[in-house]
């Protein structure tokens, strides 16, 4: 989350009148990731995020994910419901932007991972890959291995200017990465963004997991491939394999994992470490000045690929 696009006192007041949710008490931004707009929009009903949508997103895809989000919640996965305004529609004008309000989640992410958490966080992946299977609507990811060639073109020079050789060294992982991607794996709805802080916990379980703007119709195991980056490294890189093994032990108690789907695992996390790496450096050029977000370094993906790259089966991981 972060924020691109300021709203003023009266704009939002006009947008705010065409939903069904009481008169604004309160207003602020959130800082946190690198997509969207957001704010935390308090009114005389309660607490509501409201997201205006930025340029990477493509307008067409908001449907899909808006629809996705409302199944999910309907098959009583905790994650955000869009709100619907007096016309019934869940997108609108505002500042420029196409804009949603979608309900507020309690919790808070966990600033300091532990094995519980991955174990839960497991548990919620499955939960949420088995409920979208009722989703008819397909979308391709946009970001999946069909796009890194091309993103590591846009961003060959931040390549260089992050670390001198970065840009050969990515170029030679994923000619790798590409030609061993996995076929035939069960595909289905992922959520392809699932960081810690796209999960709230609360009492030490799961109450809400948040952000499916990345989210598409893509391998399964990929999106463990994600939280497997995003979860089971520390601060000093290195890998925890209890975590994994936990993350693992959690998803595997909701939805088993064929053999051939762990036997995928160390490329679809390479290529997991590609992706986010990629996207970072194209960031590292692009973020807009004075934009209320922090850019995020590479390196760290660039370190995780190098462990993902040495790792030659599925135990690894703890499968």
């Amino acid at each position: 989350m972060a924020v691109y696009t300021e709203v003023t006192d009266e704009a939002l007041e006009a947008f705010v009148a065409g939903y069904d949710i009481g008169s604004v008490i309160a207003f602020r931004g959130i800082a946190e990731g690198v997509e969207n707009s957001n704010y935390a929009l308090k009114t005389s009903r309660g607490d509501f995020i409201l997201t205006l949508y930025e340029k990477r997103v493509a307008p067409e895809d908001l449907p899909w994910f808006l629809g996705l989000m409302e199944h999910l919640a309907a098959q009583g996965l905790s994650c955000p419901l869009p709100v619907r305004a007096r016309d019934g529609a869940n997108l609108n004008p505002l500042a420029g932007r196409i804009a949603a309000i979608t309900t507020f989640l309690p919790g808070v992410w966990p600033r300091r991972v532990g094995v519980a958490h991955c174990e839960r966080l497991g548990a919620a992946l499955a939960r949420l890959h088995l409920a979208g299977a009722g989703f008819a609507p397909r979308r391709r990811n946009a970001l999946g291995p069909d796009a890194w060639p091309g993103l590591l073109e846009k961003s060959r020079i931040a390549a260089e200017e992050v670390q001198v050789g970065l840009g050969p060294e990515l170029r030679h992982a994923l000619a790798g990465i590409v030609a061993g991607w996995p076929q035939g794996l069960p595909v289905g709805h992922i959520h392809a963004d699932l960081f810690p802080d796209n999960v709230f916990f609360l009492d030490g379980e799961v109450s809400g997991l948040i952000d499916f703007y990345f989210a598409a119709t893509d391998i399964y195991a990929y999106d463990i491939a994600i939280c497997l980056n995003a979860w089971c490294f520390e601060r000093d890189f290195s890998f925890n394999f209890t975590k994994s093994s936990a993350l693992l032990r959690g998803y595997m108690a909701q939805r088993g994992l064929s053999a051939a789907e762990l036997a995928g695992l160390p490329v679809l996390a390479q290529g997991a470490a590609m992706r986010f790496l990629l996207t970072r450096l194209y960031d590292w050029l692009n973020t807009p000045p004075g934009a209320l977000v922090t850019r995020k370094d590479p390196l760290d993906y660039a370190r995780r690929l190098r462990f993902h790259l040495s790792v030659r089966d599925g135990t690894s991981y703890g499968a």
